[in-house]
């Protein structure tokens, strides 16, 4: 006697040929949907961890994962802070900044800019501004050279390249006999560069330490310390730790507290997305019932003649789960197959489609990210499979319980 005899027979119903080609037909359908689903569901998933890993990337290329600054916005012996910030070992890099908010104007174009002064020997301790730029070099601001460096939508925007003169207009206004008027201070374009994210690059401009404290007259002062850390998902909690042990009354922020509704609505959309393509799993899970109660009506007659033959209702229900199991299961295996082979090989395989049919899905001169990233999450694989395998096992009970239902002599009257 084969033992267990559901598990037995339940195979032998799944491999064997049937009369009604209908049922073999629904139940493949079943097992390429549920295999779709999941496919569709890797791959759309460690797509969009990608798109976030790149832009988390280019945001950070710009912005530092902890700032430190003093309650009223900017930070006097700033030395001393640095010097006691390096001694954590978290900590990778330290740079200080100067912030504040202008207009550049050239000939008739005015357009609104976020200078930032940084000391171009230090920067590299925090941001890799060097390695964005098109044109010209950082080194070039020196302390009272008033040069300045522009993103490149607003070097396009103002109309200016290298060697020509901006007005810089900043809030501080200069008190005189004939009235207030703003500070105004002329500086030479010392280079274009690109982050690849149009919020830096349409409104950041950025120059010497110095020469921005003298701008926005702060002498000897900054407006904060930018720091680097070793795990960039750390910072929330290095931030909340500086605050409560820094003696003195200092303010944090972290990166993700900087750009919380941008990371939030990424973490919605990808929440959203996985709700909507697993709709595709459920469809083929309940197609998995159809089959179910299809191959039970089929086999009215022997499952009467198991009861008869002393087999009791638990194991006539384990004969048709053990069949609906077996195809959510090789469902859930190809499914997970092909959507990891897809996940790892998506930048192959656009490319191809692209040229196939002449179409561009992501136009380089609309998108700043004109290729498709992906990165798998081997945990949303794990929860993408079981997920889907769990509600193939669910639809099955069902009509399961209607075979073990069954009475004999009902199923046999009419044979």
């Amino acid at each position: 006697m084969f033992k267990p005899l559901p598990l037995y027979i339940g195979l032998r119903y799944t491999r064997a040929k049937r009369r009604n080609y209908f049922i073999s037909f629904i139940s493949l359908t079943s097992m390429l949907g549920v295999a779709l689903g999941v496919a569709a569901l890797i791959t759309v998933l460690s797509v969009m961890n990608g798109f976030e890993k790149e832009l988390r990337t280019r945001i950070l290329g710009m912005v530092a994962h902890v700032i430190v600054t003093g309650p009223d916005g900017t930070l006097g012996h700033w030395q001393a802070l640095k010097t006691q910030l390096e001694e954590n070992a978290k900590i990778a890099g330290i740079a200080p900044f100067i912030e504040g908010q202008g207009m550049a104007t050239h000939r008739n174009q005015v357009q609104g800019t976020l200078v930032r002064g940084i000391l171009p020997q230090q920067e590299d301790q925090v941001l890799d501004i060097h390695g964005k730029m098109v044109a010209g070099s950082l080194d070039a601001l020196r302390p009272g050279s008033f040069q300045i460096v522009l993103g490149m939508d607003l070097a396009r925007t103002l109309g200016v390249f290298i060697g020509d003169k901006i007005t810089l207009v900043t809030p501080h206004a200069t008190t005189t006999p004939a009235g207030i008027i703003p500070r105004l201070k002329r500086v030479t374009v010392a280079g274009v560069f690109q982050v690849g994210m149009y919020e830096y690059d349409s409104a950041l401009a950025i120059m010497n330490l110095e020469d921005a404290a003298v701008l926005f007259r702060i002498p000897g002062k900054v407006s904060g310390l930018r720091l680097k850390l070793d795990d960039l998902f750390s910072a929330p909690r290095l931030a909340r730790e500086l605050r409560e042990t820094l003696p003195g009354n200092y303010r944090t922020a972290d990166w993700t507290y900087q750009h919380a509704n941008f990371f939030r609505a990424l973490k919605t959309e990808k929440t959203v997305m996985f709700v909507i393509l697993f709709l595709i799993v459920a469809v083929a899970a309940f197609n998995i019932v159809s089959t179910l109660v299809m191959v039970v009506t089929d086999k009215q007659a022997d499952i009467a003649i198991l009861r008869t033959l002393g087999a009791t209702p638990a194991s006539i229900m384990g004969i048709f789960m053990v069949q609906g199991t077996v195809i959510g299961f090789i469902g859930t295996i190809l499914g997970m197959i092909g959507g990891i082979t897809l996940a790892f090989n998506v930048e192959t395989v656009v490319p191809q489609i692209e040229a196939l049919f002449g179409v561009q899905f992501l136009p380089a001169d609309v998108y700043y990210i004109s290729e498709l990233p992906s990165e798998l999450n081997w945990d949303d694989v794990i929860t993408i499979c079981s997920t889907a395998f769990l509600l193939c096992l669910l639809v099955t009970l069902y009509p399961a319980w209607q075979a073990a239902r069954t009475h004999p002599a009902e199923a046999l009257r009419y044979e």
